[in-house]
């Protein structure tokens, strides 16, 4: 099964090559204010925002490579739908993933703690976090609130079978040309299956987009994970490395492009060593906010 998800892998990397090319020569005739961005520029550079007042649909593609039990394949769709409430923000970020898995896999974010098996492929458990954050503050964004997530996985190697909840915060500051975010994350469970492990797990997760023009922007988005119910030397995960990313335009729908790549420099035994994501994110702007 982890072959065929391969497979739609690189045919969505082929995809991206061929619209960033069919629509690089209409964007480099967008004209730009004197002395400002395009507004099509500023959106691109702004989707990394956890909370900002943006919607849009992501769909996360990630390869794990390098486990000692094989490879595993995520599928994040992630939409986030922005309302108000009296003078407050409210953003909802669901993440609904769809996994395969070869054996048991640790150290990611989807999967607090998995269980062994032979591989599986199915949906994941469901995480819902809420932002409360004050609108119109500036350069620099800050919003909170709770993240739950729910026993939903169709397999035991594709979750935790618990419930679990905690606090989760975001931060986002964009001096141009570049945007800059945090979310963090802790959850710990509180029901569910009696004969799985406890989760007990952080999660960091640092954005940085460096917008190069045209559309195009350097990214480096660190998905970092700890344990804190490991074996001592068991309970970070920390990637480093980036990629690219790249906003096209089909019709009037203004889409993010982005494909990066990571080397864990500290995993668990039973992680992978190497990830590479590929991201499409729909925007949704409100009228007067694309070009």
């Amino acid at each position: 099964m982890v072959m065929g998800v391969r497979t739609i892998f690189l045919i969505l990397l082929l995809a991206f090559s061929m619209t960033t090319g069919r629509t690089q020569a209409q964007e480099a005739a967008e004209p730009a204010s004197p002395g400002k961005a395009p507004k099509t520029y500023d959106i691109g550079v702004e989707a990394p925002n956890p909370i900002g007042f943006l919607p849009s649909v992501a769909l996360r593609n990630t390869v794990d490579f390098g486990a000692p039990n094989g490879s595993a394949y995520f599928l994040n769709i992630q939409p986030l739908f922005p309302f108000h409430l009296g003078h407050w923000d409210v953003i909802n970020r669901p993440i609904i993933p769809i996994i395969d898995v070869s054996g048991f896999v640790e150290g990611t974010a989807n999967i607090p703690q998995g269980a062994q098996g032979d591989g599986a492929t199915g949906l994941g458990d469901i995480n819902y976090s809420t932002f409360f954050a004050p609108p119109d503050l500036g350069m620099l964004n800050w919003g909170f609130g709770p993240s739950v997530t729910f026993p939903t996985a169709t397999d035991d190697q594709l979750g935790s079978g618990k419930w679990s909840a905690g606090p989760t915060a975001a931060f986002f500051i964009m001096p141009k040309p570049m945007a800059l975010a945090m979310v963090a994350r802790q959850l710990w469970s509180f029901a569910g299956s009696s004969g799985r492990a406890d989760v007990n797990q952080f999660l960091l997760q640092p954005t940085a987009v460096y917008g190069i023009g045209k559309g195009w922007g350097l990214v480096s988005d660190l998905v970092i994970t700890a344990n804190w119910d490991a074996r001592s030397g068991q309970e970070w995960t920390v990637p480093v490395g980036g990629g690219m990313n790249k906003l096209v335009t089909v019709g009037n729908q203004p889409i993010i492009l982005r494909l990066d790549a990571y080397y864990h420099v500290e995993r668990p035994d039973g992680g992978s060593q190497r990830v590479m994501n590929f991201l499409i994110r729909f925007l949704y702007p409100q009228r007067g906010e694309s070009s």
